[in-house]
């Protein structure tokens, strides 16, 4: 029987517990390096398919601030942009009344294009008892005018010229009736001869009367309205916010001598005016 000798099972037993506690501090090392190589393959990778963000230059960068700007700019009023819808259909009307020197006289008025023929609404009291009309049009063509028909009893004249425009753009004709007191309105025209001058005010009222004192006619179914309107604006175009034309001004109230503003102009409904077109009243 062979007897084991104790010095050396604790020396073999000494030596397996060494060598057991290398290989866990091994292993743990081996895993705190598989975990940052691990790591720096996520971030190799990451580089790699995530697209990195563009860099702007300062051009760019001042491109993008000049539009966030222009994003930032409000819309043009609503009286500007129907300015711009109305004024190639609007005409300066100039008339020369003869006789002797002391009777003879020279008015100026306004008038809108409402058809293809290129004939012209205005207001009749702007070209009545006138020996010669001269209608203007937005790109300067110059024409005479001659009246064709009339409505008296609104005081409304429909003219046509012997010269047309190159480019002819009626104005787009709306209605009076779907207007309310307090819609935004445009009023456009030559008030003292300043040629294509706009104003804005609000519908103040409908089926207003208006004496012509001159002509001894009392005007009915008006529009009343706020928009500043002057001597020349006559015979011109009332607006809605849409550009449409829903009436043709014929006159202001001023309880002083002279044509003065006041805050109150009127005009003749569109549905009726149109009538001098032949256009049934709608």
């Amino acid at each position: 029987m062979i007897e084991q000798n104790p010095d050396r099972e604790s020396s073999f037993t000494k030596i397996q517990r060494r060598f057991s506690a290398s290989l866990r501090k091994l292993r743990g090392e081996f895993q705190f390096a598989a975990g940052i190589f691990a790591a720096l393959l996520a971030v190799y990778l990451y580089g790699q398919f995530i697209p990195r963000p563009d860099v702007m230059s300062g051009q760019e960068l001042d491109e993008r601030i000049l539009a966030v700007m222009a994003a930032a700019t409000p819309e043009p009023s609503f009286a500007s942009q129907v300015y711009q819808f109305i004024q190639p259909s609007l005409v300066l009307i100039q008339t020369h009344t003869g006789g002797k020197p002391s009777e003879q006289s020279d008015g100026l008025g306004s008038g809108v294009v409402i058809n293809d023929r290129g004939e012209i609404l205005t207001s009749l009291h702007v070209v009545e008892g006138a020996d010669t009309i001269q209608v203007t049009y937005a790109d300067g063509t110059r024409a005479t005018g001659e009246i064709i028909s009339t409505l008296e009893e609104n005081d409304i004249a429909l003219l046509s010229a012997d010269r047309l425009p190159e480019v002819l753009v009626p104005a787009v004709l709306g209605s009076a009736g779907s207007a309310q007191v307090g819609d935004e309105v445009v009023a456009v025209g030559n008030p003292f001869g300043l040629y294509s001058s706009a104003s804005a005010g609000v519908i103040s009222g409908f089926e207003r009367t208006f004496d012509l004192k001159e002509k001894n006619i009392r005007l009915e179914n008006l529009i009343q309205f706020d928009a500043a309107v002057n001597p020349g604006n006559s015979g011109g175009p009332l607006l809605n916010r849409y550009g449409q034309v829903i009436g043709i001004v014929v006159g202001i109230v001023t309880p002083v001598e002279g044509e003065f503003f006041i805050g109150i102009g009127f005009a003749v409904p569109i549905n009726i005016a149109g009538g001098a077109a032949g256009i049934p009243p709608y």
